[in-house]
This record gives structure tokens, C-alpha cells and sequence, in this order.
């Protein structure tokens, strides 16, 4: 059974349709938790009040992905040994990463973080040569995180450029976000070795949220309105993130972390295309056909491997 999973999640077609689908969804959540920072009355310059939005999103996630276990009769058990690996997972990949996220991208420029996020991709592909012996570095490898990287960096500076020095709490942040994403994702192949990804997804956004919620109960970030209108689009972000980091997961648990984690550079591409259908907000023109072209040929050199 797990050979004939394993044959067809590493598919070359199969992991680029769930591989580009789980990243249109991420990119999704861009414009939809800035209208639901509207629709929640959440302060743009609060922080800690971002990351019990996050928390709040995050435990709704994990609700879904138990639903659809228990509908579907998939398996939710997990050894007793296990527990501790789940729980950690859960809060470094969604607790400290998003702290550090949140907090920084309060302190620095919107292209400056969207920028420093795709650092992501560069610590993973760096660190799983040294965790996996299927994942070593090679010249199409590391071309293809250059092209990536240049790809998304051309996208936002269309905008109002890369500019400033550089800020510890903001721009730091950041870059300890985009590692400890990293990580989490070597991590993460590690965990769903021996366990249902859909388990390790709704365990450890469980956990990781309830710790987003007291952190940022506890910075001041309580006083968020509940409306009719932010529950639907927090269900939809529920959604969002239950269903990209179960597929996210159950490519990491059959390919190799560098194949998968090229895809993540797409994740602004789509954040700045689904920005404009729904937000208006400014799309210009050679820049997003270029950043698009650089990151499919990042895409395709790391697939051609």
C-alpha cells in the first residue's frame, strides 16, 4: 500500500499540481487576512493581536483536518512515543514560526518581508543536504533556488523597492521565521515518516495554536470583534490551512525536501495576482511576467533532476 502511495505522490505531475495548489492556496491567505483584519477591527500595528487572529485561524484548521479523519475514517491514532515529536512540530512550525513573522512584519516594509520569507526555501534546501542523503546539493539545484529567489524579489520590487537598513526586530525576525520554517519542514518529513500526514497536520496546528492564542492573549491582543462576516472568511482561512499543510505534508513524506520546497517561491506570485482580483490593489505589468518565468524555470530545473 505505502508503494503504490509513494508511486504516485512522486509523480512528477502529481507533485507540481499539489505542489503549485497548496502554495495558490497560501498565496490566497494573503488578501483574505487583510480583509479580515478589516472585518475583525485587528490593529495593522498590533502584532500580538495578528497572532491570536493566527491562533484563532490555525485551531480552526486543525478542527477541519479532524472532521474530515473521522469522516473519512483515516487515522488519527498516534503512538505514545510519538507525542513529544508531534507537539514540538507543532510549536516550532506554527508557534515560533508565526511569533517571529508576525512581530517582524510589523517592524519592516511589506516587499522587505515578503522578500525575507522566501529565505525559506534557501535554508531548506541548504539544510536537508546535511539531514537527508537524497537531498544533496547540485549545481541544477542551487540554480534552480537562484532563479526562484530572483524571481520573487523582481516581483516586489515593481514596488516601492527594497529600501532601509537592516532591522533586527523586523527584518530579523523574518529571517529567523524563514529558518525555523525550515526546519520545521525537515522536521516535518521525519514525523510523518511512521504517521498519517493528516494526523501530523491537525496535531501539531492543534497545539501550535493554543500556544498562538495564549502569546498573544497574554501581549495585549484580545480585543479582536467577532462578526458574521470575519467567521465565514475564518472558516475559509481554516480551510486554506488545513488543506495545504495535510498536502505540504504528504509531499515531504514521499519526495525529497529540496524538490518540494522550490515550489514555495511561488507562494508570493500568487499572493500579488489574487491581491489585485480582490483587493485592487496594484499589479505591474513586466515584472510579474518575469518573476513568473523565472520561478516555472526554477520549478522545471529542479524537477529535471
Amino acid at each position: 500500500m505505502r508503494e503504490k502511495k509513494e508511486a504516485f505522490f512522486t509523480r512528477t505531475y502529481i507533485v507540481t499540481i499539489l505542489g503549485l495548489f497548496s502554495c495558490f492556496l497560501w498565496g490566497s491567505a494573503f488578501p483574505s487576512v487583510k480583509i479580515g483584519y478589516e472585518l475583525f477591527s485587528v490593529d495593522a500595528s498590533n502584532s500580538y493581536e495578528k497572532i491570536v487572529f493566527a491562533g484563532f485561524r490555525f485551531f480552526i484548521s486543525s478542527m477541519m483536518i479532524f472532521i474530515f479523519c473521522l469522516v473519512t475514517k483515516r487515522p488519527l491514532r498516534i503512538n505514545k512515543e510519538d507525542i513529544p515529536k508531534v507537539g514540538f512540530l507543532g510549536i516550532m512550525q506554527t508557534t515560533i514560526q508565526y511569533i517571529f513573522f508576525y512581530i517582524g512584519l510589523s517592524n519592516t516594509s511589506g516587499t522587505k518581508g515578503s522578500i525575507l520569507s522566501a529565505t525559506t526555501t534557501f535554508f531548506s534546501v541548504l539544510l536537508a543536504h546535511f539531514f537527508y542523503k537524497e537531498d544533496k546539493l547540485s549545481v541544477k539545484r542551487i540554480s534552480g533556488v537562484i532563479l526562484g529567489f530572483l524571481g520573487v524579489t523582481i516581483v516586489n520590487l515593481g514596488g516601492s523597492g527594497f529600501q532601509g537598513g537592516f532591522n533586527l526586530t523586523g527584518d530579523g525576525f523574518i529571517i529567523i521565521s524563514s529558518l525555523v520554517g525550515a526546519l520545521a519542514g525537515i522536521y516535518t518529513k521525519k514525523v510523518a515518516k511512521n504517521i498519517s500526514p493528516f494526523a501530523v497536520s491537525g496535531y501539531q496546528l492543534f497545539i501550535g495554536s493554543i500556544f498562538l492564542i495564549i502569546v498573544g492573549i497574554l501581549g495585549g491582543g484580545e480585543n479582536i470583534d467577532f462578526t458574521l462576516k470575519g467567521m465565514m472568511l475564518l472558516l475559509y482561512l481554516g480551510f486554506i490551512s488545513a488543506a495545504a499543510f495535510s498536502l505540504w505534508t504528504i509531499l515531504l513524506k514521499y519526495n525529497s525536501v529540496g524538490r518540494i520546497s522550490i515550489y514555495k517561491f511561488s507562494v508570493p506570485l500568487f499572493g500579488v495576482l489574487l491581491s489585485y482580483i480582490f483587493l485592487g490593489e496594484r499589479l505591474l505589468g513586466i515584472n510579474i511576467v518575469l518573476g513568473i518565468v523565472l520561478v516555472s524555470s526554477g520549478i522545471i530545473m529542479i524537477n529535471k533532476e
